[in-house]
């Protein structure tokens, strides 16, 4: 049995949760994907709280996600899209964030170009904190929905090969993603061309592994990470399309390999080049499945987060 509260007052990253932690938002989402599948979806938990989505990076579909979990949960929403704000008439973060609370506000869920700005503001204003994002640093949401989906296709995480394909240098998602997988026992590996894998990573207790084919034949789970080009400030590869030739997942590779293995994705796809269509809305697929959960795991987060004030 899980702890009955999260050990944190904030959400910053999976490397400040441990596994009680992870189990109790899983616990959590269980009861609230069932509130989320009947014909009335709302429950009363957040009435009286205050939350604020700032993103200070374009985001649809965390944005939505995010918002929907609030709504779901009665919470009052507003809704800050900083890039066209006065932050881009200079305001810093610390002024943006101090006006919005100045409105009384309880909760604060934020996306930023910049590693740390979560934890920053953590230390510096009252509310909480949920990173929804910062650069290339941490996503946790995100991390936990994709191992809840593997839980519930699964049975359980422990145990399970998981590897993580493509654009790994600037993934928020794959470092989020290693340390939840580890945290509930899974064995993970990472894929894709050496220009695109840190140099450092084996010093997270990851497999690497450049040939996909072999990847593919190792793992129960392939987690495909879309190519990140708004974050690749130089040519990490020489195209597109080579990139989907030794990189990207087809229906003929996935139907070659010794056994069944289940396709994931954070979103959004670029259909032919990380997955091609006819993969991506396979019976292998659970894409769908991880945008369920995602609001599913964020109502669970919001509401564990808020009942500990």
């Amino acid at each position: 049995m899980a702890a009955e509260k999260l050990s944190t007052r904030h959400l910053l990253g999976i490397k400040d949760i441990n596994r009680n932690d992870i189990e109790l938002i899983f616990e959590t989402a269980d009861n609230f994907k069932e509130v989320i599948n009947r014909p009335i979806k709302k429950v009363p938990s957040l009435r009286d709280i205050t939350i604020a989505n700032i993103f200070f990076e374009n985001s649809t579909r965390t944005k939505l996600s995010f918002e929907l979990a609030e709504k779901r949960l009665s919470a009052d929403v507003v809704n800050f899209a900083a890039s066209s704000s006065s932050v881009s008439k200079g305001e810093t973060l610390i002024d943006t964030v101090n006006n919005i609370l100045s409105m009384k506000v309880d909760m604060v869920v934020m996306r930023h170009p910049y590693a740390g700005a979560g934890q920053f503001l953590s230390k510096h204003v009252k509310a909480q904190i949920v990173n929804a994002g910062d650069g290339a640093h941490e996503h946790p949401t995100q991390a936990l929905l994709d191992a809840f989906s593997i839980r519930q296709k699964l049975g359980d995480v422990a145990g399970k090969k998981v590897v993580i394909v493509g654009d790994i240098l600037h993934s928020r998602v794959a470092i989020s993603n290693i340390l939840c997988l580890q945290r509930l026992g899974a064995e993970v590996m990472v894929c894709g061309p050496t220009t695109l894998i840190p140099k450092h990573i084996h010093q997270l207790g990851v497999k690497v592994e450049h040939n996909l084919i072999k990847a593919l034949n190792w793992c129960d789970v392939a987690n495909m990470l879309r190519i990140q080009l708004e974050r690749q400030d130089i040519k990490y590869f020489p195209s597109l399309r080579e990139y989907a030739m030794m990189y990207g997942l087809n229906k003929q590779i996935l139907d070659n390999l010794d056994k069944e293995i289940v396709v994931m994705h954070p979103g959004p796809i670029n259909r032919g080049v990380e997955i091609t269509s006819d993969v991506a809305d396979s019976k292998q697929s659970i894409i769908l499945e991880q945008v369920e959960n995602g609001v599913a795991i964020r109502m669970a987060v919001l509401y564990l987060l808020a009942s500990q004030g």
